[in-house]
């Protein structure tokens, strides 16, 4: 069970990992669209953006998922007296 709880606790810290950087290409990276962009700013822009987001979304998701099987597998654990 030990096992379980410590792969569960690694999910949550890589989810929180892959958050702070897909919240650092929405931000830093792609960060406000430009007033008149050329072609190529826009493409770059757009790329930012969709880093941003998929690391931001997987992040999320990764956490919220790490965060309630831990939960569950310490209930379980509290549950059988280990």
């Amino acid at each position: 069970m030990n096992k379980i709880k410590s792969l569960m606790t690694s999910f949550i810290i890589a989810g929180l990992i892959m958050l702070i950087i897909g919240l650092y290409y929405l931000v830093i990276k792609a960060g406000i669209p430009y007033q008149d962009p050329t072609v190529e700013m826009q493409i770059q822009y757009s790329i930012n953006m969709g880093i941003g987001n998929a690391l931001t979304t997987t992040g999320f998701i990764m956490t919220v998922l790490g965060i309630i099987c831990r939960i569950i597998t310490g209930l379980i654990s509290k549950k059988k007296g280990n």
